[in-house]
């Protein structure tokens, strides 16, 4: 429960009382009152609409907006923040209250270097005696938060752009830029949820270690509980805009009170990733297995490198496996690994430079014609973002009937009955059929996403990071979504991810890929239980939340 607004800790560096903010006379945060004292890590978790980003907004002042403060008060090392003219808030902003948001590329201007971002930073928030007109000096101090948040010859990267770093290396500017005020409290705000799960420890781990140099106080805004626990001293609990639960993390993930944090539990794939084996999801090698719906063969991709005659980046090396029909095999791996040119590969996006692609026995690569139309038939993707993958200005009837419309199968009668009973399929009122997508929530365009790529009733559905956008209550829906829908069609997956807690929640086999190639592969028992290579074994111990798995 809250903690008593009125108690306050000696060390209290953060006092949020009876906290309540509207949106246009709605209110959507209810009393939050929480302490953070100096040095403390404190999460906060829970579902998308919980009221945890509207928080942060709220300790900021930077709601979107009608939003507004209520009632209630915040209070920064004895500052109130809630009545604070604007002029005082861009002073605080920054100095005092540092923020790593979630997205990199949309939070760094891709037009600008990232040195000069990060130098920008330092001279806003007068950091260290820093000034414009000592354009040496504050180089020399951006490199050195550079090399701090660990971002390898930092000197040199400085006057690179964006689009040369990876997503880890992105983060690690945001982090510099975040740290460059010497914040007494850092708000990271879903840091790493883009990452996958061995560069989400490297980072972690460095911003860990900053904060504990620096003595800084780390607010945490998560909806992986796994992440949590790990990475913090304590978790608060919000639904609905008020504090339901809080407490240390082996109380929250081991005797939860409330029902809702029960069902956080319940569903949260990292904290469940370390199954028995007689607990497990994933199926038994059939003693006459399945034909096989999708065979890799030896494949390799090639690109050609641009400005750079004649040198190629090799993407796939000798690439091999099998999906068995009415199954589901996850690929996974670090990005860059191959795993998406696989997947374009297969949706006959990307042409193979040897090797081949067969779904259903026939070589995708080389069908042509009506053969072609027959295959990308068999073959449907769903994305990892729902939003970006369907039409903003289409109605849901119309993004759901558009593949029949494309494959030419049935006439506008049929088709508003097949779109009907789709909608029933993946558990959607008929009536949203009319709304656009930015009316339903993310697990609802998710289905919607489904729904489309069921509509020409395809053998095998593509999932590329189909639930990582999404948070743990809704993946777990999405998830249990697909395995039904699995047993009911007899579908085949071949299943995308970073995210090996949600592989061992629905893969039956696993295959495991590195720098384009193929390193290990079997069911998701062998692979989870008794992991034969050492990579594999770092990516399964970088899983957060595995000590408080039950």
């Amino acid at each position: 429960m809250q903690q008593d607004a009125k108690t306050t800790h000696p060390d209290t560096l953060l006092a949020v009382r009876d906290l309540e903010v509207s949106f246009g006379g709605t209110p959507v945060l209810h009393g939050i009152s929480l302490n953070l004292r100096r040095g403390e890590r404190v999460a906060i978790v829970g579902q998308s609409g919980s009221g945890k980003s509207t928080t942060v907004a709220a300790v900021l002042r930077l709601l979107p907006g009608s939003g507004r403060i209520t009632a209630g008060s915040i209070e920064l090392d004895g500052t109130d923040l809630a009545g604070a003219p604007e002029a005082r808030m861009r002073g605080i902003r920054g100095r005092h209250i540092g923020l790593v948001p979630q997205d990199p590329m949309s939070n760094l201007n891709p037009a600008m270097k990232v040195g000069a971002q990060i130098a920008d930073a330092l001279i806003s928030n007068g950091s260290r005696g820093v000034t414009e007109n000592n354009r040496e000096g504050v180089k020399r101090r951006a490199v050195e938060l550079m090399a701090e948040a660990g971002i390898p010859e930092a000197e040199r990267r400085y006057g690179q752009y964006p689009h040369e770093f990876s997503g880890g290396m992105r983060q690690r500017v945001l982090i510099a830029i975040a740290l460059a005020g010497d914040p007494e409290l850092l708000i990271a705000d879903e840091p790493t949820s883009a990452l996958d799960v061995t560069v989400q420890r490297q980072i972690l781990n460095h911003l860990q270690k900053l904060v504990e140099a620096r003595g800084t106080t780390l607010l945490f805004i998560t909806h992986d509980l796994g992440l949590a626990a790990d990475r913090t001293d304590r978790i608060i609990v919000m639904a609905d805009g008020r504090i339901v639960e809080e407490g240390t993390p082996q109380q929250i993930l081991l005797d939860p009170v409330q029902d809702y944090t029960k069902a956080l539990v319940a569903a949260a794939p990292s904290v469940s990733a370390a199954l028995s084996p007689e607990d497990s999801s994933a199926a038994a090698p059939a003693e006459h297995p399945p034909e096989p719906v999708v065979e890799v063969r030896r494949l390799v991709k090639e690109f050609k490198l641009r400005g750079q005659r004649g040198q190629v980046v090799q993407a796939l090396n000798d690439v091999s496996f099998t999906v068995a029909r009415g199954t589901t095999t996850a690929v996974v791996g670090e990005s860059g690994s191959g795993k998406t040119t696989v997947a374009r590969i297969l949706l006959g996006l990307e042409t193979p430079s040897g090797g081949e692609a067969l779904v259903g026995g026939e070589s995708i690569s080389a069908s042509r014609g009506p053969e072609r139309r027959r295959l990308r038939r068999m073959v449907q993707p769903v994305f990892q973002d729902p939003y970006g993958s369907l039409d903003p200005t289409f109605s849901i009837e119309r993004l759901i009937d558009e593949p029949l419309r494309i494959f030419g199968i049935g006439d506008r009668t049929t088709r508003r009955s097949r779109v009907a009973e789709l909608l029933d399929q993946v558990a959607l009122p008929r009536s949203i059929a009319q709304r656009r997508p930015n009316e339903l929530s993310g697990g609802q365009r998710q289905r919607v996403a489904i729904a489309r790529a069921l509509a020409p009733e395809p053998e095998l559905l593509i999932c590329d990071e189909a639930v990582s956008a999404l948070d743990v209550l809704v993946q777990d829906q999405i998830l249990s979504l697909l395995a039904d829908l699995q047993d009911r069609l007899g579908l085949t997956y071949l299943f995308i991810t970073h995210d090996l807690a949600v592989v061992r929640q629905i893969a039956h086999n696993v295959v495991v890929m590195k720098s384009g190639e193929v390193i290990e592969s079997g069911t998701a028992d062998q692979v989870f239980l008794a992991p034969q290579q050492d990579y594999t074994s770092e990516l399964l111990s970088a899983i957060p939340g595995a000590a408080f798995a039950r």
